[in-house]
């Protein structure tokens, strides 16, 4: 996962996903809230829609909700691997803040 500062409070990352179509999934947290999914690969309007629905959501919220989500007995999808990469952004988030 790549991390880069847009600005003091937004976070940018990148995650490369595992076991699904889609290859990259880009995201920005800001305050605890995700905005800008975007998927590289993937069903492009399936993705695209992930993407709408969950902007300004809690990442937390939206990493518990879309966890687990299974695609053809792959053991996880597009949907699983955002929750992944959030799940991951937070941590680190959390881990940066109590080394500061």
């Amino acid at each position: 996962m790549r991390v880069a500062t847009n600005r003091q409070l937004t976070m940018h990352y990148q995650y490369k996903t595992s076991g699904t179509c889609s290859r990259l999934i880009d995201f920005d947290i800001e305050d605890g809230k995700v905005y800008n999914v975007t998927f590289t690969g993937g069903c492009h309007g399936n993705l695209q829609g992930i993407g709408r629905l969950v902007d300004g959501l809690e990442a937390a919220d939206v990493a518990d909700i879309l966890g687990g989500v299974d695609c053809h007995g792959k053991g996880t999808s597009c949907p699983d691997q955002l929750a992944c990469a959030l799940s991951r952004a937070l941590e680190q988030e959390k881990n940066s803040a109590n080394h500061e």
